[in-house]
């Protein structure tokens, strides 16, 4: 079937899928209806090279794995939360010791 989207004409082939009448069937708001049954799985696209903006990609292949760091335990965080608290008392007080020196003029 021969498509057009956008100005730019592209051959369109749906996949057929075989189907078994069940025997189940109505009427619902005058139309006639069935349920079926697919006779085989469908079958699996093939994988597609595509481009988008100039970026190269494959439709239908698995994303590559990201990297992942793995979660700090519970002594780790506390660890390390301890040691900010540390670092920031001392650089308070390192202030607080630079700015009374200037005041009594016993700068270096």
């Amino acid at each position: 079937m021969k498509l057009t989207y956008r100005g730019v004409a592209y051959e369109y082939n749906p996949t057929i899928v075989e189907s078994l009448d069940t025997g189940v069937s109505g009427k619902y708001r005058g139309l006639e209806w069935r349920f079926r049954n697919r006779k085989a799985p469908t079958a699996q696209k093939p994988t597609l090279d595509l481009v988008y903006r100039g970026v190269p990609y494959t439709q239908g292949q698995e994303a590559p794995a990201v990297k992942v760091n793995p979660t700090p335990s519970i002594g780790q965080r506390a660890r390390a939360l301890f040691l900010n608290k540390e670092r920031t008392e001392l650089k308070r007080q390192e202030s607080v010791l630079l700015r009374s020196e200037e005041r009594v003029g016993l700068s270096h």
